[in-house]
């Protein structure tokens, strides 16, 4: 039930960064100059935040889309959901571990 949860959140919160994307991408042919002030408000360490997260959620969102359609397919899978949610989870913290520090430091002024 959690990860229905979680699957939905995450597609959601992938939703909105697409709309406003292709919302501020679309400024650019209205007015230039606003589109460079947006794209340069992105550049701040609040930003790196909420790109963090994003990926957060693209992950999340794939490896539990893969999970569900391992479980969509297979009987295996099926009888074993309970360690491929640790899978998801332990994949998502792989993931996650290796993508945060160095995005983090290129974000707050390191490397």
């Amino acid at each position: 039930m959690w990860m229905w949860v979680v699957h939905r959140t995450t597609g959601v919160a992938v939703f909105f960064f697409l709309l406003v994307h292709v919302l501020d991408t679309a400024l650019v042919r209205v007015s230039p100059e606003a589109y460079n002030e947006v794209i340069g408000s992105y550049k701040t360490p609040l930003y790196a935040i909420i790109e963090a997260g994003l990926v957060a959620a693209i992950a999340l969102h794939a490896f539990n889309g893969l999970r569900i359609i391992a479980v969509d397919r297979s009987t295996w899978a099926l009888r074993h959901q309970r360690q491929l949610v640790w899978a998801v989870w332990i994949g998502f913290a792989i993931l996650m571990l290796g993508f945060l520090p160095r995005h983090l430091m290129h974000a707050f002024g390191g490397a």
